[in-house]
């Protein structure tokens, strides 16, 4: 019955690639090149005598054949990982996906410090693109995430709220001299977006009034915020940053608020992992730490908008006209 049996490193590549739906995502999670994840998937289909995946354009979609196998495989990883976790013990490190721009914004120097000043709490970072957060903490090696959201994370998932998302426009350092933002030169400008979808525009804008006075037909697009935000940094635009991702930039001046009021968007980044962990004390561990490395941003002297707020709080009219 062994010898019957694909290579578990076959059945692995196809699990997360069914997952995430892409050859590349799975190549990432995995330390694997592409062109590896897809002889992998070949092997199996040779060896089942059928397809698994099939393309309809650019989208990569499973089969029946290969929607069952993958909720199968999902469980049975789900079993191994559980069955090998004790027998780590309680030095090993704790594994953490976080989305790439918090990473590389925040959450690296949080992480830095916190070897510093608590080398025993070892975590072991996997920093992941996601167009929208999410973690499937059964199915994924993680034992905690943090995820942009609303809070609402499924069945059986606990979550720690970190900071909220407030989104500002952006630009880079201008001279005291410089006209002051109205809104002809918003009208104007050279718009970056952090997303294809280009919503976080479209929300800031719609919360000032402005949504049918400045074209978001235009522009540059990004695949991340961070991208958006060194661009943005670098002068090619106004983009939209997370303030808390960019509340240092500010104190150091390297980069400037056109419009100084920031919307919240009514999500925000959460610590999540599986209610009754295994790996709670080194969770609750990372979690105090991380609440303490928050930025305070109400010293920035910015006005603020609640989820739906109509009207700014803090740029008066007459300068956005």
């Amino acid at each position: 019955m062994v010898e019957s049996l694909p290579p578990l490193y076959a059945l692995r590549a196809f699990e997360v690639a069914a997952r995430s739906s892409s050859f590349t995502r799975a190549a990432q999670e995995l330390s694997l090149t592409q062109s590896a994840i897809s002889r992998h998937i070949r092997t199996l289909e040779s060896q089942f005598g059928c397809r698994l995946f099939e393309r309809h354009g650019p989208r990569l979609v499973l089969t029946d054949v290969g929607q069952r196998l993958a909720r199968e495989l999902k469980a049975g990883f789900r079993i191994i990982e559980d069955a090998c976790l004790p027998l780590r013990g309680g030095s090993g490190q704790l594994r953490l996906k976080a989305p790439s721009t918090l990473t590389m914004r925040w959450l690296l120097r949080a992480l830095e410090r916190l070897k510093q000043q608590q080398p025993e709490l070892a975590v072991q970072l996997a920093s992941v693109w996601m167009d929208f957060d999410h973690v499937d903490l059964h199915a994924e090696p993680y034992d905690c995430a943090i995820l942009l959201g609303d809070g609402h994370f499924g069945t059986g998932v606990e979550a720690c709220k970190l900071f909220d998302e407030w989104l500002i426009p952006i630009g880079p350092p201008e001279a005291e001299q410089v006209q002051p933002w109205t809104l002809e030169r918003l009208k104007g400008a050279a718009l970056i977006h952090p997303s294809a979808d280009r919503r976080d525009w479209r929300r800031w804008l719609q919360a000032q009034g402005l949504q049918e006075q400045v074209r978001l037909d235009r522009g540059t697009v990004f695949d991340t915020l961070d991208q958006a935000i060194s661009a943005a940094m670098r002068g090619h635009g106004l983009s939209i940053a997370d303030l808390h991702l960019v509340a240092e930039d500010i104190r150091q001046g390297q980069v400037s608020l056109p419009f100084p009021t920031a919307l919240a968007s009514g999500d925000g980044y959460y610590l999540v992992w599986l209610r009754g962990s295994p790996r709670q004390p080194q969770i609750d561990g990372l979690r105090a730490f991380l609440l303490e490395q928050v930025v305070r941003i109400d010293d920035l002297g910015l006005g603020f908008m609640g989820p739906g707020a109509a009207k700014p709080a803090a740029i008066g009219q007459e300068r956005m006209r």
